[in-house]
């Protein structure tokens, strides 16, 4: 089930987390940012000030920073929602906001970036609105990766916590991933890289580049369309492809004895 945070509960927690700011002018290089951001970025190594502020993030992050202003400056003043995207930096999942600043005559003068490191919002054992005063804090510099108990997806400007346990698969989508879970398909701003690392092996398998399946919603493993497939829990059912170095392992992981995907076999 999606997590139980109500308005008033939300707000609640994201009182307890410090916000992340960082000052960009009309060309996005980094001008200023407050004390969190200092701790949390990797600003010694990478030394943004009056450098882009893509300079503080791996290709695939750069990627979608370079997106989330792209989308910030298409907004008119009079209808600015900030722009909102998850990145992993890589042991912290950080909540970023970016809104566009402009000048009385609407002309873009810079940006503003916002964020929160939500990763103890996500993690198995992290933050709920019954232990916000006591979970312990990130640790500094990145604490080995934990397993992710919830994904979060963005809509609408709106990020939403889904528990792993109603996810079915995922698919990739260069660097994003769209999810299916048991309310229909949602977006995740995290590569299926960056998913496969925090999901749980032991239920979450990648079972082709573009595809990671949770064991527990598969029914059916057999051939369709000449290909080994898996049918996944849902209506209309989907099916997902298995790469044929996969087809092993999978059937390991299943109990499906070899040469069973030659039919289909109900699970």
């Amino acid at each position: 089930m999606s997590t139980p945070l109500g308005p008033a509960s939300a707000l609640y927690l994201f009182e307890k987390f410090e916000v992340g700011v960082v000052h960009l002018d009309a060309q996005r290089k980094v001008l200023a940012m407050n004390d969190f951001a200092r701790r949390v970025l990797p600003v010694g190594e990478k030394r943004p000030f009056e450098n882009l502020v893509t300079s503080f993030h791996p290709p695939r992050s750069a990627a979608k920073v370079s997106f989330l202003l792209d989308q910030a400056s298409a907004c008119p003043v009079a209808a600015a929602t900030p722009m909102t995207m998850i990145i992993n930096i890589p042991e912290q999942v950080l909540l970023i906001k970016v809104t566009r600043l402009a000048g009385e005559d609407t002309s873009t003068t810079g940006f503003v970036l916002v964020f929160y490191d939500v990763t103890q919002l996500v993690v198995q054992g992290g933050v709920t609105p019954a232990n916000a005063d006591t979970a312990p804090a990130p640790a500094p510099g990145g604490a080995q990766k934990r397993r992710l108990a919830r994904l979060p997806l963005v809509a609408n400007h709106k990020v939403t916590f889904v528990d792993t346990s109603q996810v079915l698969f995922l698919e990739s989508q260069a660097h994003y991933t769209r999810v299916l879970t048991d309310g229909g398909f949602q977006f995740c701003n995290l590569s299926i890289g960056d998913l496969e690392a925090r999901l749980d092996p032991q239920r979450f398998v990648r079972v082709h580049r573009c595809f990671i399946v949770n064991l527990d919603a598969v029914l059916e493993l057999g051939r369709r369309d000449g290909k080994v497939q898996l049918r996944m829990r849902g209506e209309p059912p989907a099916w997902v492809p298995v790469s044929r170095a996969e087809v092993a392992r999978l059937r390991s992981l299943l109990g499906v004895q070899r040469g069973a995907a030659s039919a289909p076999q109900t699970l």
